[in-house]
């Protein structure tokens, strides 16, 4: 079989593949991108695009059932969930079709629609999805295959019904009662989503806490957030096993501090974490070390043991954020195309939890920071004492800060309310350019907004 010979070789059309290969290809290099699903990656099709559009659908459906708490008086609330999925598959056929075109207009870059696998060192076979096989070559390989839901080792799961993050997106109708296996990002997105559009819901979460890096009383807040909006949760619950009970209700049998509970729910998602999609690339055919889950092992330029192949987003194993994927892309593009020397380390990687209120988090949080033996001074702020929220009727929540008593830079930042990602990002600005926190407490900002708050926020670290 002929091997076509590339400069560069990227599988998978990521955040960070595809943008890696339209910049490899405008400088010059000849560039082959594979993509056996489609593009955009989970961002676009599973992840962020898709959930963010439904999420916005369920706050909508919140606000109207409080419009009287507005003076605005509506009639009853309900949600037609077949036209919330269209919606939301109008706006993701829409970037994904903006990623393709794109695609199709590079100069340089071949984008073959097929799956990749290793063959040897720097050789890979795509298996064409419109038939045939091309076998390809390149000194630098790029892998950004990203990764999918895993299923929990659950007795008896296997035998029930289960959704998991991208399956549940799919439904027609609002689940009579939603059973949620995990009580991380994904799992509470999912919950708060499906208690607004009307069904009952019910969390298991394995751990003590929810959002388990979170710091305890921020934690604590959003178990209370998702029990008054109706969310049943469970903390410290195990779950023995899983069947389906003669009504073919779905059932799980759940160990908890107060003994064991029979829970029956019409719908089940698993919610507990993600697999690498690295299983089907014969690693071991081209010498990629993976460790025991799957996870590509990187050095902090991105480069795996074997020079000249990195792995880039999800299946390095990194924080799995589509802006952690995408800045991947941008340490490599420095280093290859730039002449730069970037690299992951000391990268601080900001993230948003799209429940409501959002939770927004920079940096260290106040236990973190304590248990590595900083000396700290942290500040908080309830949201029922910023104005902007005061007015919008968003009162829940806090924000809260963690700032080096020796040097006064700020440390980290969580902001568990309104718009708190925004906010969050504010802060971010202040820690890169290394500002002592005084500065946010004196800035003068615009009244009444929510980055105001700020000064008082900072105003307690007396």
């Amino acid at each position: 079989m002929t091997t076509t010979y590339y400069d560069a070789l990227v599988i998978g059309s990521g955040q960070a593949g595809t943008p890696l290969s339209q910049a490899l290809a405008q400088a010059g290099w000849k560039v082959a991108l594979t993509e056996r699903e489609h593009v955009g990656g989970t961002c676009i099709n599973e992840g962020c695009t898709p959930t963010k559009t439904m999420v916005a659908s369920a706050r909508v459906a919140h606000l109207a059932r409080r419009a009287a708490d507005y003076g605005v008086h509506v009639g009853r609330v309900s949600v037609d969930l077949a036209q919330v999925r269209a919606r939301k598959q109008a706006v993701v056929d829409s970037f994904r079709g903006g990623s393709e075109r794109r695609l199709r207009e590079a100069t340089g870059l071949d984008w073959l629609e097929g799956e990749a696998r290793f063959t040897g060192p720097k050789t890979v076979q795509v298996t064409l999805l419109n038939g045939g096989v091309r076998t390809l070559s390149a000194e630098h390989i790029f892998i950004n295959v990203g990764g999918r839901p895993a299923k929990p080792p659950v007795p008896g799961l296997d035998g029930v019904p289960t959704l998991n993050s991208t399956t549940i997106m799919e439904l027609d109708a609002v689940p009579e009662h939603l059973l949620v296996l995990g009580g991380g990002y994904v799992g509470l997105e999912f919950a708060q989503m499906f208690r607004r559009f009307g069904g009952e819901v019910t969390v298991v979460q394995h751990g003590p806490r929810l959002l388990w890096r979170e710091d305890g009383d921020v934690a604590a807040e959003v178990a209370e957030i998702m029990r008054q909006e109706g969310v049943a949760v469970l903390l410290e619950a195990t779950t023995l096993c899983a069947d389906l009970t003669k009504d073919n209700d779905i059932r799980l049998t759940v160990r908890t501090p107060d003994g064991e509970l029979d829970l029956t729910g019409s719908h089940l998602l698993a919610a507990t974490g993600r697999a690498p999609n690295s299983d089907r690339l014969n690693l071991a055919a081209a010498g990629i070390e993976a460790d025991g889950r799957g996870f590509i092992q990187v050095n902090a330029r991105l480069e795996t043991n074997v020079p000249g192949v990195y792995a880039l987003g999800d299946v390095n194993g990194g924080p799995p954020f589509t802006h952690v994927s995408f800045d991947d892309f941008r340490i490599v593009k420095a280093n290859l195309l730039d002449g730069g020397d970037a690299s992951t380390a000391g990268r601080r990687v900001p993230y948003t939890v799209f429940i409501d209120p959002q939770l927004g988090r920079i940096g260290l949080g106040e236990e973190e920071a304590r248990s590595q033996g900083m000396n700290v001074r942290v500040a908080k702020l309830p949201m029922t004492h910023v104005a902007r929220a005061i007015e919008t009727g968003e009162t829940r929540g806090f924000m809260k800060a963690v700032v080096d008593a020796d040097t006064q830079r700020i440390l980290g930042f969580t902001m568990l309310g309104l718009e708190g990602g925004e906010v969050m990002a504010a802060v971010q600005v202040a820690m890169l350019c290394d500002t002592p926190y005084m500065a946010l407490r004196d800035g003068v900002f615009a009244h009444p907004t929510l980055v105001e708050s700020l000064n008082n926020l900072f105003a307690t670290l007396v």
